[in-house]
């Protein structure tokens, strides 16, 4: 979750709102890291978790990714949630919870719902005040 922080950093400063997201296999290799990149693609679904998916498909050849936990400093919205059902994803730790969009049990349970054909183990983790807090500074200073 550290890297995944610092990934979220990287994207804040970069004027992106700070979400970073790390995903690693199920022997806990790393496969990708990727902090937003939304504004600076002009990419609506260039969310930190979407450019994870893509970088580690890219990487292994398939576009599955079954066993790999995603370590994200954000609950995923629901169109990251629904990619991370379809990319099979087992596990996701979020550092903070997303009261207007979080599709991971805080809205939403788009990944632990019995209309779609696959079910991601979720917990909320390590560093969800320091994730939060990335989160309050960066919109105190926008507004």
């Amino acid at each position: 979750m550290s890297q995944a922080l610092e990934l979220a950093c990287e994207a804040g400063d970069s004027g992106e709102v700070p979400v970073g997201a790390v995903l690693v296999s199920g022997n806990d290799l790393f496969l990708a890291g990727s902090g937003n990149k939304s504004i600076i693609t002009n990419d609506p679904t260039a969310h930190a978790e979407i450019c994870v998916l893509r970088a580690a498909g890219e990487r292994i050849g398939n576009y599955r990714l079954p066993g790999s936990t995603l370590y994200v400093t954000l609950e995923p919205c629901p169109m990251c949630a629904c990619a991370l059902v379809q990319a099979r994803i087992k596990r996701i730790i979020f550092g903070a919870a997303d009261s207007k969009m979080g599709a991971c049990g805080s809205v939403f349970n788009l990944t632990n719902s019995d209309h779609l054909n696959h079910r991601i183990e979720v917990r909320q983790g390590p560093l969800s005040k320091e994730c939060g807090d990335l989160l309050k500074e960066f919109f105190g200073r926008r507004r």
